[in-house]
């Protein structure tokens, strides 16, 4: 009997798009991080993807030594791969942004294909009046006017600095079908090299809805354009999430969860942590007769250095 397909489970800890006031289970603090990161590694997740926040008040950060807090935990208890953002937060230069993956080279980090809007603002009116910390209203307001910038020149930097200084690869975020065009035309001119990692991410305003015709679309699509050396993955965003990755990982993907994501774990309920979604989704992929792949297979399908190379 053939084994059975195994689908790589990403979990995004945390992220700049929620606050502390939106749930007391979203971590902010090290040791927070570090746990829920370790609980979601042992709830079958073979990724941890993170951003770091300010201890002190949970706002967003670019800070290196908060990155390597968190990366020296996770590793001394796990050996789950580790996978920075470079997309930080609205405001961030493209320099802060990629600071931490330079200075502790990790085996992955994300690659936003496009500039987009990232419109976290329509999630004030649900907290007004309720705010813990100072920073998060004007915050989500500045998403009005602030996109998410990604410009040809930063990524151009990216792909021709950032594997060599560091042998880091990249998870190829593409938040609508034109991104997927963006990244045959750095495929074909040589500076993307196979495999892929490709993530689909689906459910921001600002990006591609998270209808079932449009991940159908996104895979037809990249399987137009950038042949078999792919490994792709699908999020959905709020309310989204376990749709979207639940019919993805029908469909043949990859799948991440985690409070960056989502922050609940079923309609009104909020999750109490990210092992929580990651135990959720490998519960729906068991009853498809999917098995969740370990570090070391997700390592080999995205072809990474391992963790004896990374600086942290």
């Amino acid at each position: 009997m053939a084994s059975s397909r195994k689908v790589i489970i990403t979990c995004a800890i945390t992220g700049a798009s929620h606050t502390p006031t939106m749930s007391p289970h979203l971590p902010y603090t090290p040791e927070d991080m570090i746990r829920q990161s370790v609980d979601a590694h042992r709830a079958g997740a073979a990724v941890i993807h993170l951003h770091a926040r300010n201890a002190h008040d949970g706002s967003p950060s670019a800070d290196p030594e908060v990155f390597r807090e968190y990366m020296q935990g996770i590793r001394a208890e796990t050996d789950v791969i580790i996978g920075l953002t470079t997309g930080g937060a609205t405001g961030q230069s493209i320099e802060e942004r990629l600071q931490p993956v330079r200075q502790l080279q990790p085996e992955l980090c994300t690659l936003n294909l496009g500039t987009i809007n990232y419109g976290g603002f329509p999630m004030i009116p649900k907290y007004a009046g309720k705010w813990k910390f100072d920073w998060e209203q004007p915050y989500l307001e500045s998403t009005r006017e602030q996109p998410f910038e990604s410009n040809f020149v930063d990524i151009e930097y990216m792909l021709k600095h950032l594997p060599e200084e560091t042998g880091v690869r990249f998870e190829f975020e593409a938040y609508d079908v034109g991104h997927i065009y963006t990244l045959a035309f750095y495929l074909d001119s040589g500076l993307v090299k196979p495999p892929v990692f490709l993530q689909f991410v689906l459910g921001t305003l600002g990006g591609i809805g998270a209808e079932v015709e449009n991940i159908v679309h996104l895979k037809r699509s990249a399987d137009r354009l950038l042949g078999d050396d792919v490994q792709w993955s699908v999020l959905g965003s709020g309310r989204h999430q376990m749709n979207v990755v639940t019919v993805g990982a029908i469909m043949g993907s990859h799948v991440r969860v985690g409070l960056e994501d989502s922050l609940y774990l079923a309609k009104g309920k909020l999750a109490r942590s990210n092992a929580e979604q990651v135990h959720k989704i490998g519960h729906i992929l068991s009853e498809l007769s999917l098995e969740m792949a370990t570090p070391a297979q997700a390592r080999e399908m995205l072809g990474l250095k391992g963790a004896a190379q990374v600086e942290a």
